[in-house]
């Protein structure tokens, strides 16, 4: 477990990684794959499913990367690992840019 949680820091320090700040109107647009869960604005329809609106963009790049990487797993894990492993670097840094700022 401490080597999935180092492989995914790592990979979060890498240059390049997470593309700046991100663009909230194409992360806005590409949401719509996060609704059913999370909310069509950020905010979970099922209790035990984190909101997202407002949430720190770092975290969001840090928690996708680590789903993506296989670094997150157990609960709902199966679920967010599919999601993640769809979207690109750039599409990570939108999503946690329009959800940030919600």
């Amino acid at each position: 477990m401490k080597k999935r949680l180092l492989i995914a820091t790592l990979a979060l320090l890498t240059p390049g990684l997470a593309v700046a700040a991100g663009d909230a109107e194409t992360g806005k647009a590409k949401s719509a794959m996060c609704a059913a869960c999370h909310g069509a604005n950020g905010k979970a329809t099922i209790p035990t499913y984190p909101n997202l609106a407002g949430q720190n963009f770092n975290y969001i790049v840090y928690a996708l990367n680590a789903y993506k990487s296989g670094a997150r797993a157990g609960g709902q894990a199966a679920i967010m690992q599919g999601q993640a492993a769809t979207l690109s670097d750039e599409d990570i840094a939108n999503l946690a840019a329009y959800f940030s700022s919600l």
